[in-house]
């Protein structure tokens, strides 16, 4: 593995008005990602990262974190995980996500972290104080078959695995659910997939799913997983070209009716499909219809 210091000019950047994930600011304490999943977004050029292997972390990002938040006049919800999984294998070692955590935990922000590993557990002391503001763990879940799982997304935990981690976190207070993101046209966009996400989802105390029903593919993004496609589903990029041609958005086959049988399995199941977001006090907030 191929590791960098780097140092960042800013830490936190502001995110426009977000219902969905219920961030005001973003966080990335790194470029480039372990865990090797075969459709991530971040590979496209538009984020500037060469070598997408090559793990960089902002050795300066306590420093700029600890200074930025002291000025921010609104404490809205820190959002960590979007160009990144802050807790990729590197994180045990660097400590970088853990180390973010007690600054955001000093300074009084809450945080939503989104992620796919059960390294999140290790912060469970941490995340258990922030949530007397405001804490969420958005675990990605893409497919309740680990053999599916280790295929797609190689070298992050088995579905069992994150599905275990969810139920430890609800245990213990932690409002926590399930990004079921991307759902990939022909590989795992089907009702038996989602009916066992959705069944575990509740076995696990998870609170919500936010889906997305399809892939967005570009240019070193799209190259890279039409390579995983040969390797691993023969004949499948045929398919995609076929359907989908150069086109950012490539949805799931019978899209509309693949969320509409998410709602009802979620409504049997007790589970939301939007999340509870925080509030920054004295902050009007849009209604979105």
């Amino acid at each position: 593995m191929q590791m960098k210091a780097i140092q960042a000019k800013t830490i936190i950047s502001s995110v426009k008005q977000d219902s969905w994930f219920g961030l005001k600011y973003n966080m990335n304490l790194y470029r480039g990602c372990q865990h090797g999943c075969i459709y991530c977004d971040s590979r496209s050029s538009c984020y500037g990262m060469d070598d997408f292997e090559e793990i960089q972390y902002k050795e300066n990002a306590l420093e700029l974190l600890e200074k930025e938040l002291k000025g921010k006049r609104v404490k809205g919800t820190i959002g960590t995980g979007s160009m990144h999984d802050p807790y990729m294998p590197v994180e045990k070692e660097l400590q970088l996500t853990r180390s973010a955590l007690q600054v955001i935990r000093r300074q009084g922000f809450p945080v939503h972290v989104l992620t796919k590993s059960t390294l999140v557990l290790r912060d469970m002391d941490l995340l258990q104080e922030i949530s007397r503001i405001y804490a969420a763990v958005s675990i990605t879940i893409t497919t309740g078959e680990d053999k599916l799982a280790s295929v797609i997304e190689p070298n992050a935990p088995g579905s069992a695995e994150r599905f275990d981690a969810i139920k430890q976190l609800s245990q213990n207070g932690i409002y926590t659910g399930i990004l079921m993101m991307p759902i990939l046209p022909y590989i795992n966009d089907t009702e038996e997939n989602i009916r066992n996400i959705v069944s575990r989802a509740r076995d696990a105390g998870a609170k919500y799913i936010l889906p997305w029903m399809g892939v967005t593919l570009r240019d070193r993004q799209r190259t890279y997983f039409f390579k995983q496609l040969d390797k691993s589903f023969p004949g499948l990029r045929e398919s995609y070209v076929k359907s989908f041609g150069d086109a950012y958005y490539c949805p799931a086959r019978r899209e509309k009716q693949l969320y509409e049988f998410l709602q009802a399995e979620c409504e049997k199941a007790g589970i939301k499909i939007k999340m509870d977001v925080y509030e920054p006090a004295g902050v009007e907030q849009l209604s979105f219809l």
